[in-house]
């Protein structure tokens, strides 16, 4: 399988993905931190990718939804976006209004 094969498997069978640099617990960039607190705060259950133990994984997340940057969010398969974004959305309480809509609040 090839890795933008792999990562449509990934965000297609999890609800709320977060492709980051390191773990939820154990993160290795403070976007990241900040992105996966947000989704703690508002508990939520969500998979984690660390793209630190795969550099093709790395990349390919960045090919794969023509941004950039780490981290990265999905919802019900839908690029949201990264830290900048997550973090407006959730201070405006879009991010809480679209969990709801996707019924996974």
């Amino acid at each position: 399988m090839n890795i933008q094969n792999e990562i449509k498997d990934i965000v297609q069978k999890n609800d709320i993905c977060l492709f980051m640099k390191g773990t939820p617990d154990a993160p290795q960039c403070g976007f990241s931190m900040a992105v996966a607190n947000v989704l703690k705060h508002l508990n939520v259950n969500f998979k984690s990718i660390n793209v630190l133990e795969n550099q093709n994984l790395r990349q390919g997340i960045k090919d794969f939804s023509d941004w950039p940057t780490i981290p990265q969010l999905y919802i019900k398969g839908e690029f949201i976006g990264g830290c900048d974004i997550v973090k407006e959305m959730f201070e405006k309480g879009e991010l809480l209004n679209l969990l709801k809509e996707k019924s996974l609040k």
